[in-house]
């Protein structure tokens, strides 16, 4: 499958690095989109929005993600939101948690396993 229509489908709690991801994969040419999951009380939602080809599931522990952002959340908010992926954890084509990892080092993590998927295609 190529570059432009393999459609990738990002998850994870505010903060875990979605948006920066992005702004990493769609100059490679990938058709990226960040779905909302943590946000929506349907436990599909993310494939009855996108229904992606790969979905990469970016994980954050709570302290991190207050590094990161200012939110106005407390840890039970983010808890409700890891409920809220728990579909989304369950279907991932790839798990990372971005915690000690750079912006690079996850695009990178991405970026082998999506070449490696597209040979197997």
């Amino acid at each position: 499958m190529s570059r432009e229509s393999l459609v990738i489908g990002l998850v994870g709690v505010c903060g875990s690095g979605k948006t920066t991801l992005t702004n990493g994969l769609k100059p490679r040419g990938f058709k990226v989109r960040q779905i909302a999951q943590e946000h929506s009380y349907v436990p599909d939602m993310w494939r009855r929005l996108t229904d992606p080809d790969v979905l990469i599931y970016l994980e954050a522990s709570y302290s991190t993600t207050k590094q990161r952002k200012t939110f106005k959340w407390n840890e039970k908010d983010y808890q409700e939101q890891l409920h809220r992926l728990r579909n989304a954890y369950e279907h991932a084509n790839l798990h990372i948690v971005t915690d000690d990892l750079t912006p690079d080092q996850v695009l990178e993590i991405v970026m082998v396993f999506l070449d490696e998927i597209s040979r197997e295609k």
